[in-house]
């Protein structure tokens, strides 16, 4: 799990998209900022350039569903199956479940699901809720920087809901946090 070394862990739920992770990845490279990609399986075979592309970068990747299923909602074995296709998509032993939502008999069972024994169900401290349309950009930077500690795990969202607060709240966050000492890392996989 994160240290508290004044780093901060920066993640991205629901990708790859077509618009917002080609930005997110360059707004990364400007600051040398590693990050952690929760991705969705559905996202990664629509667009496996930008999945490679995140790889290659040297950022971690996490599963986020196939289809993005919320855990309390989802009978278990439905979202057991859901998690258990989309890792054939996306090999990591990160897991992030959807909307933060996962019952505990199912959070049991994600270590035989991702076929890890290092199975990891990574939550978060900062929301930074970049997709909720009706706060504006100003204010998804305000969530992140308020809120922000040593060892907080931020959650942004590289989706087209999400990509209009993102665009502004992102450089802002990177360059407030570098400004301020924090150091960037990706959760380690």
């Amino acid at each position: 799990m994160p240290d508290k070394d004044n780093a901060v862990y920066l993640t991205f739920d629901d990708g790859p998209h077509p618009a917002a992770t080609p930005f997110v990845l360059n707004e990364l490279k400007k600051y040398n900022a590693p990050a952690t990609f929760f991705c969705l399986g559905k996202n990664v075979m629509s667009h496996p350039d930008i999945y490679q592309d995140i790889l290659s970068a040297g950022h971690a990747v996490g599963n986020h569903t196939q289809n993005h299923l919320n855990g309390w909602k989802t009978p278990a074995d439905i979202y057991l199956n859901n998690i258990a296709e989309a890792a054939r998509y996306i090999p990591t032993n990160l897991f992030r479940p959807p909307y933060g939502r996962i019952k505990k008999s199912q959070a049991k069972q994600i270590t035989g699901v991702l076929q890890r024994p290092d199975a990891k169900i990574i939550m978060w401290d900062v929301l930074s809720a970049d997709f909720d349309t009706t706060i504006t950009p100003q204010q998804c930077a305000r969530n992140v920087l308020k809120h922000i500690t040593a060892g907080s795990v931020i959650v942004f969202h590289d989706s087209e809901k999400a990509f209009t607060n993102l665009a502004y709240a992102l450089p802002l966050v990177l360059d407030e946090l570098k400004k301020q000492g924090y150091i960037f890392k990706k959760i380690e996989v």
